[in-house]
């Protein structure tokens, strides 16, 4: 498209924007109406270990953010000489897994437990033999089991626990919802219902009846979307988080909230079955997409779904790029 055409676009809405907060960079691009990127920003960023927890602070995500954003906002300003004001539409993904959980007024409980925490040995463990299935050590039942398990104080005070993706969404949206791919890395999905297996949240339910709490799994984990389905509109608080300069205006449509592995998968048309992706980031993974479930489990194979909701035998390992780069 000539800049004149992208200019056009911009200011009639024809664009989409995607967000990413990857593990050490987080991304802003927007495309035009031929899906060919027109402006984009990023931010780098790492984790830190505090107290034995691979952790990033909340402030950080949205200093993020907004810078990514606005660098992106510049380019749209310096190369079609119009201002951002109102995308077509919008969606965020971010690293998978991990457990953030909040109060009933919104209050985060406890330090952001990311994916590459590996503190939920005995909890990973109990769960899988319980539910039959393989549960690896990052996924987000993990983290909250534990803290359980840890008899943490925190835990009677859950109201919602999420993702990194989730958590962004929700502050911009209003909205506790989820993609089915990145849901999959909170708890086991039934692929054939595209939400929470419920056989397994009964059990887990059961689990943990006599230990006092006053909520039940299925009330503090997001609703489950699909690719496709509309999660929520930018208010006008979160277009302030976004923008602070104030010119993006409210109201654009978002997608569903996804995981950087459904991101990939997308990226490299490896959504049908039996097609697969290796992506070699901070951690290395591959992905093949299956017609079906795994008859037995396997202990090195996660199960996850694409973010249309099918089943997906994923192989991972904690360290890939980071550590190379060190060398």
């Amino acid at each position: 498209m000539k800049d004149a055409e992208i200019k056009t676009a911009i200011e009639q809405g024809k664009t989409a924007l995607g967000v990413e907060l990857g593990s050490t960079r987080i991304k802003a691009v927007l495309i035009g109406p031929d899906h060919a990127p027109i402006a984009s920003g990023a931010f780098d960023w790492e984790n830190r270990l505090e107290n034995g927890i691979w952790t990033y602070r909340l402030e950080d995500v949205w200093a993020g953010v907004q810078a990514a954003y606005r660098e992106m906002a510049l380019q749209v300003k310096e190369k079609y000489g119009t201002a951002l004001k109102r995308p077509g539409a919008m969606g965020f993904s971010a690293m998978m897994h991990g457990y953030l959980s909040f109060d009933r007024e919104g209050r985060q409980l406890c330090p952001f437990r990311t994916w590459r925490n590996t503190t939920t040995e005995e909890a990973a463990r109990l769960l899988s033999e319980k539910f039959n299935f393989n549960l690896p050590l990052r996924w987000s039942v993990a983290h909250l089991y534990q803290a359980m398990l840890n008899k943490e104080a925190h835990v009677k005070d859950v109201d919602f626990i999420t993702t990194l993706s989730g958590y962004v969404h929700w502050k911009l949206t209003g909205k506790k919802v989820i993609s089915v791919g990145d849901a999959s890395g909170m708890f086991p999905i039934d692929s054939e219902t595209k939400t929470y297996h419920a056989g397994m949240m009964e059990k887990f339910d059961a689990l943990v009846a006599g230990d006092g709490y006053s909520w039940r799994l299925g009330e503090i984990l997001p609703e489950v979307l699909v690719a496709g389905q509309q999660a929520g509109a930018l208010t006008e608080e979160g277009a302030r988080l976004l923008d602070p300069t104030g010119k993006l205006e409210a109201g654009v449509i978002m997608c569903p909230p996804e995981g950087d592995a459904g991101t990939g998968m997308v990226a490299t048309n490896s959504v049908a079955a039996h097609t697969g992706n290796v992506s070699a980031g901070t951690s290395v993974f591959a992905m093949i997409v299956l017609d079906k479930e795994l008859s037995k489990v396997y202990p090195e194979i996660d199960m996850v779904t694409t973010p249309a909701g099918k089943p997906a035998a994923m192989v991972h390992c904690n360290n890939c790029t980071s550590d190379l780069d060190a060398w």
